[in-house]
């Protein structure tokens, strides 16, 4: 996939991962398209790694979605802790 479809499937991931997770988090949108990319570049590696499959097939097969979408979570996620910890502190 070419970087255009990466970034459109990471944006597209995050608001996913965000319907998924509601919640407050601080940021607004670009945070969680930032995380969305991030997620789904995670998601892909995970997949290698962990199951030893190819996840990312292509735009608009569905383990590219899944990768995609759980890496997110899992960032969004991480986000929330780490974030959530420093907004107490203050």
């Amino acid at each position: 996939m070419g970087i255009v479809a990466w970034v459109v499937l990471g944006l597209l991931a995050g608001i996913i991962a965000k319907i998924l997770m509601p919640g407050k988090d601080p940021g607004g949108c670009v945070v969680t398209m930032v995380l969305g990319v991030a997620g789904g570049l995670l998601g892909g590696w995970l997949g290698k790694v962990i199951f030893h499959v190819h996840s990312i097939k292509g735009f608009f097969h569905l383990s590219t979605w899944i990768a995609a979408i759980v890496g997110s979570i899992i960032i969004l996620i991480f986000y929330r802790l780490t974030l959530g910890r420093h907004q107490q502190k203050r």
